[in-house]
């Protein structure tokens, strides 16, 4: 039945993507400053580029995030997690912007024991609403609540446990390059899964934009279980790598990347290297 479900929501987010494309305003706009992405002395691609990389920026995109985590589990197989993050702006005044983030996991994960299947799924959805000033110069910030859905089609896949907790963004964009973090911090409030969840997040990101719609990226996502033994407690990824903005024909623009990670810190399940690789639409609003 969880399966059918969790299918079945697939089918909805597939559908809800095509509907994205075809009722957001199809010109694409030959420049994105209809909704204040281009500041003065920039041009569209590098106005784009530092939108896709900040989190609350008033820009709709659609990002496809793919990581892979070798060396996982007992087995030392490969665990992927394949991240559909649609990002929606809505405008609550001209001074405030509500910026809606979520992220659906489809995860494919060895088995954990002899005779033990990999399971491939639907993992727990985590949705975040930042309520971020619409002009806020030089240092852009968000904060809001940020709620995890127990919607894992397998007890291997989630904790089936209901959460909410606090997250914040804080980015600047001086020169070339943008810089800042977002943090978070989940605390089960239900559900009937056998552990609780107490699990901070803190993405550093680390941007720096070249000529042509290239940049250099570090974006390491550091996570730590406050449920977990000392020895498990912490992942702390080390690496980077780097993206392009571009465009294919008629289609709105997008921006690729693909990033490399060693893990200096990890519990004893994960594997020392991982890899992200990024596919991200996106939709600027015309004048």
């Amino acid at each position: 039945m969880k399966l059918k479900i969790g299918l079945t929501f697939l089918t909805g987010i597939a559908v809800g993507a095509l509907l994205l494309v075809g009722f957001v305003d199809p010109t694409w706009a030959s420049e994105a400053d209809g909704d204040g992405i281009i500041e003065a002395g920039e041009d569209e691609t590098e106005a784009l580029a530092k939108a896709a990389q900040n989190p609350v920026a008033n820009l709709i995109s659609l990002p496809f995030q793919n990581n892979t985590h070798f060396g996982f589990g007992p087995r030392d197989k490969t665990q992927n997690i394949l991240n559909i993050q649609p990002v929606w702006p809505f405008e609550l005044t001209k001074d405030w912007n509500l910026i809606t983030r979520t992220i659906i996991p489809i995860v494919s994960q060895p088995g954990l024991s002899p005779g033990q299947d990999r399971e491939t799924g639907l993992g727990d959805i985590t949705f975040t609403g930042f309520l971020s000033p619409s002009d806020s110069g030089k240092v852009t910030w968000g904060v809001g609540p940020i709620f995890l859905f127990p919607s894992a089609t397998d007890k291997r896949l989630g904790a089936d446990k209901w959460g909410l907790g606090p997250s914040i963004v804080v980015i600047g964009m001086p020169g070339n390059w943008v810089v800042g973090s977002l943090f978070s911090n989940l605390w089960s409030i239900g559900g009937s899964g056998n552990e609780d969840v107490n699990l901070f997040t803190w993405q550093v990101i680390a941007n720096y934009n070249l000529s042509n719609g290239w940049y250099l990226t570090s974006t390491p996502i550091i996570t730590a279980d406050w449920e977990a033994r000392s020895s498990d407690k912490w992942t702390v990824p080390v690496g980077g790598g780097f993206g392009k903005i571009f465009r294919v024909g008629s289609l709105p623009p997008m921006n690729a990347q693909i990033q490399g990670f060693y893990n200096a810190a990890k519990p004893d399940i994960s594997g020392r290297w991982s890899m992200r690789v990024q596919l991200q639409l996106m939709f600027p609003k015309s004048r």
